[in-house]
């Protein structure tokens, strides 16, 4: 951002000198000289303060480096902040200028004295004598200045904290006695101030607060400007107060869900670790154990993939949050805990409840059956005559793509121990290519003949690259993309976990991404298949190594 652009040079200098000039406007003269220039001031104030809401703190001290010394002196000015708006404006300027994770000594500093000016500001709206005599006040308690007003916003803070929580009076809350109009006129004072920190258990007792009436009463400016402090990390808050706030403010929900999309996919995906640790630190998988939070994040969700035509990157986000969600709806406190079927009220139960069982949950020598059993079901509800819109097939299609550990595991267990391998190719069929019978009768006979040629080679001890001449031909002359994907799927599976397939695996999996234009989504499986495999602590370390090695060099080509 050029700094000749939005906030000119020759500006900062002028108002800096009228500042200066101005002292603690003691004298006639210069209380004058600030009531004529104080329109001018607070346009100006307000055009740094936009420019300071979209830079970085360390940024803006580097691009504006008058901006401390002009800011300090027009707080001590009374007649600068005697006027409301500009005393607003100021608070928000600092509140930019304020470093949510001090790196070094100098931003420690920086934060204390903003600390210290934010303070001032807040506690002379609440002083009605002059500045002289409060400094005399305050050096006769022995106090600095900078104490005395922080102890003076502490104790302020207390005071509506305990005022919102309600006294206890024989044992009878009072809290009704607080008015809407207090809670929103309290909630509107810390908009400019939400990320000072001492004001924390403030914020958390007005995100908390409900007291009876319909409609909600806290300022819909204070909801956004919290959650965009929480979302930067500029503030903590406890999950409860988060979780109070998306519920009480359903925009807030979806910018944040938005926003933790937009961070994965930017992300350059090598493995789910750090997926999971990015979506977990959002809080918004716990969050998603109310299930009306939960609805809403689905609803999102969708669009996601609508909007991303089933991207597997998006496919792979929206997988590791329902793990981590089922993580978190598990670890809920069992009174409290809302039954699964809250959450998937309109599908098909028996699925669900087939879907949510974690593969870790059933011994492995079972995953084949189990997996019969969800394609079985599965088939039953897609050709139910019922079954009519492209919006009921979404519906069944999603649910059994959140799930999508389940259809690795299918692909893996096609090569492993299918006893009935058409089901589970039914399977895989269905979710690659969903939207007509004749399609998917279509991709049925094209996944069966690529698992064909690569269970005849299955029980070889050595493989060679021309070996599989014949299945990676196949997979290059397919022509429906959905098939395309399947087939890859199968041969990207076949050379990951037949102990003839590895030896080829690099050269090949590598060699089929590229000719097919499938890098993203062998790249996906990759990622996924290593997560699975430590999640589930299965001991494959020869399988892991190839996987990370596939990654790295995958990675370099999307």
């Amino acid at each position: 951002m050029a700094q000749d652009t939005m906030v000119p040079k020759l500006n900062f200098e002028y108002w800096l000198d009228k500042a200066i000039k101005w002292g603690q406007a003691t004298t006639l003269e210069s209380q004058k000289d600030v009531c004529l220039h104080l329109p001018q001031l607070q346009e100006f104030l307000r055009q740094i303060c936009e420019t300071l809401k979209h830079t970085d703190s360390i940024v803006a001290i580097q691009q504006f480096p008058l901006i401390g010394q002009l800011l300090g002196r027009l707080c001590w000015n009374p007649f600068v902040i005697g006027y409301d708006e500009s005393q607003k404006t100021l608070m928000w300027c600092l509140c930019c200028l304020y470093s949510s994770e001090p790196q070094n000594p100098v931003e420690l500093k920086a934060n204390s004295w903003i600390r210290s000016l934010l303070c001032h500001l807040v506690s002379s709206s609440e002083c009605e004598s002059n500045e002289a005599e409060t400094s005399t006040f305050i050096s006769t308690l022995g106090y600095t200045s900078a104490d005395y007003y922080c102890h003076l916003v502490k104790n302020m803070v207390f005071s509506l904290v305990t005022e919102l929580k309600g006294n206890q009076f024989n044992g009878l809350n009072i809290q009704g006695r607080v008015s809407a109009s207090r809670v929103n006129a309290v909630s509107l004072f810390c908009l400019p101030l939400v990320t000072l920190p001492d004001l924390t258990p403030l914020l958390e007792t007005l995100l908390l607060y409900h007291g009876g009436a319909s409609e909600e009463i806290l300022s819909s400016q204070f909801l956004e400007a919290v959650n965009e402090a929480f979302l930067k990390k500029k503030i903590s808050l406890s999950d409860s107060a988060v979780f109070s706030l998306w519920l009480r403010h359903l925009p807030s929900l979806e910018k944040a869900t938005l926003h933790l999309l937009d961070q994965l996919v930017s992300l350059q995906l090598n493995s789910l670790e750090e997926v999971a640790r990015v979506i977990k630190d959002s809080l918004l998988p716990q969050a998603a154990s109310h299930p009306a939070i939960f609805r809403i994040m689905d609803e999102i969700f969708k669009y996601a993939v609508l909007e991303t035509d089933g991207s597997p990157e998006v496919m792979t986000i929206i997988q590791v949050f329902t793990q981590l969600f089922l993580q978190a709806h598990q670890n809920e406190n069992k009174q409290l805990t809302f039954s699964l079927k809250a959450y998937f009220p309109c599908h098909h139960q028996p699925l669900v409840t087939a879907l949510l069982t974690r593969p870790f949950e059933l011994p492995a020598a079972h995953w084949s059956q189990h997996l019969k059993n969800i394609s079985d079901m599965l088939k039953a509800l897609v050709e139910d005559t019922n079954i009519r819109s492209l919006g009921d097939l979404f519906e069944i299609w999603f649910l059994v793509g959140r799930f999508g550990e389940w259809l690795d595991i299918a692909a893996e267990q096609l090569l492993k121990a299918a006893a009935e391998p058409n089901a589970l190719l039914w399977l895989l069929a269905f979710y690659y290519s969903p939207h007509s019978g004749n399609q998917r009768t279509q991709t049925m006979v094209e996944a069966q003949a690529v698992y064909k040629d690569l269970m005849m080679l299955f029980s070889c001890e050595v493989l060679s690259v021309k070996d599989l001449e014949a299945a990676v031909q196949c997979v290059k002359d397919i022509e429906q993309c959905c098939n395309l994907h399947l087939a890859t799927h199968l041969l990207t599976n076949f050379l990951l976990f037949s102990s003839c397939g590895r030896t080829v695996a690099q050269e090949l999996i590598y060699h089929i991404a590229e000719a097919t234009d499938t890098s993203k989504e062998v790249h996906s499986l990759l990622i996924r298949t290593a997560y699975r495999i430590n999640q589930n602590g299965e001991e494959n370390q020869r399988t892991v190594k190839l996987l990370n090695e596939l990654v790295k060099k995958l990675t370099l080509n999307i």
